[in-house]
C-alpha cells in the first residue's frame, strides 16, 4: 500500500506544470538563477584551474588541437600584441570600454546600421567560456554580469592568461600555443614580433584569415600594429605578477 500512494504521489508530482504565467515566470527566473549560479562557480573554478573546453569547442566537434600554456610561458610580445590590436585600454578599465561603446553607437546611428562590436579581452574571455560565436541581444545581454564577475574574481593577468589559450584561431585550434605550432611550427615562447601580431590580427575571423598566409591589406595592418607596440607598455612588469 505505501509502494502504491508513493507511486501515486510521484505521477501527480510529475504531471504538474505551471498553469499560470505568473508561474511560467518564477519557473523561469529559476532556471536563469540556477545557470548564473553554475556560470559563477565555473568563473570561481577557472580562476586556477585550466579551462579544459568551451561550448564552442564542443560546437565545432571534436577532436581538437588545444594546449594550456601558464601565463609566464607565454612570450610577452604575444600580451603586448593581443592587447594593442584588441583592447589598448585592457589595464585600466573594469570590463568595458565605455568610450569606445559610445563611439561605436554614435557612428553606426550616422550610418544607419546596428552597432558594430567593440568588446573588450574581458568581454570577449566571457564570450569564449561561456557563449558560441552567434551574436544576439541576449547573449549581450548575459554577457554583461558575467563579465563583472570575471573581473571580480579574476585578475588581469588571469583574464589574458584565458583568453589567449581559449580564443578560436583556425579550423578546430585553439589557443595561443597551437596556433604557433600549426602556422608558424614552434613554441609560442619562441614567436617573433612580426608571427605575434600575425596570429592576433587574425582573432576576429579566425576560419577566414591564417597568419602565415595573410592578404595585402593584413600585412598594412600586420605592420600598423608593429608601428603602434612600439613604446606602447599595457603595464609595468610587477603588475602582472601575482
Amino acid at each position: 500500500m505505501l509502494l502504491i500512494c508513493t507511486i501515486v504521489k510521484n505521477k501527480q508530482m510529475a504531471v504538474k506544470r505551471p498553469s499560470t504565467w505568473k508561474e511560467w515566470v518564477e519557473v523561469f527566473l529559476r532556471l536563469v538563477l540556477l545557470g548564473f549560479q553554475g556560470a559563477l562557480f565555473c568563473i570561481i573554478l577557472y580562476r586556477v584551474v585550466p579551462v579544459p573546453m568551451t561550448p564552442l569547442m564542443v560546437m565545432r566537434g571534436f577532436p581538437f588541437e588545444k594546449t594550456w600554456v601558464p601565463f609566464e610561458e607565454i612570450n610577452p610580445v604575444v600580451v603586448k600584441a593581443a592587447i594593442t590590436a584588441e583592447d589598448p585600454k585592457f589595464v585600466d578599465h573594469y570590463g568595458f570600454d565605455l568610450a569606445a561603446i559610445k563611439e561605436s553607437i554614435e557612428k553606426s546611428i550616422d550610418k544607419g546600421k546596428k552597432p558594430k562590436g567593440r568588446s573588450t579581452i574581458s568581454q570577449q574571455s566571457t564570450k569564449n567560456l561561456f557563449f558560441g560565436t552567434r551574436r544576439s541581444w541576449v547573449r549581450k545581454g548575459l554577457e554583461v554580469p558575467l563579465t563583472i564577475c570575471v573581473e571580480t574574481f579574476w585578475t588581469k593577468r588571469r583574464i589574458i592568461e584565458v583568453y589567449l589559450n581559449i580564443i578560436e584561431m583556425g579550423d578546430k585550434v585553439y589557443g595561443i600555443e597551437a596556433a604557433s605550432q600549426k602556422y608558424f611550427k614552434k613554441k609560442a615562447s619562441k614567436l617573433s614580433k612580426a608571427e605575434a601580431v600575425a596570429i592576433v590580427i587574425c582573432f576576429p575571423s579566425p576560419l577566414k584569415r591564417i597568419p602565415n598566409k595573410l592578404t595585402a591589406t593584413l600585412r598594412k595592418k600586420q605592420g600598423t600594429i608593429q608601428r603602434w607596440m612600439s613604446g606602447f607598455e599595457p603595464a609595468p612588469k610587477w603588475w602582472w605578477e601575482e
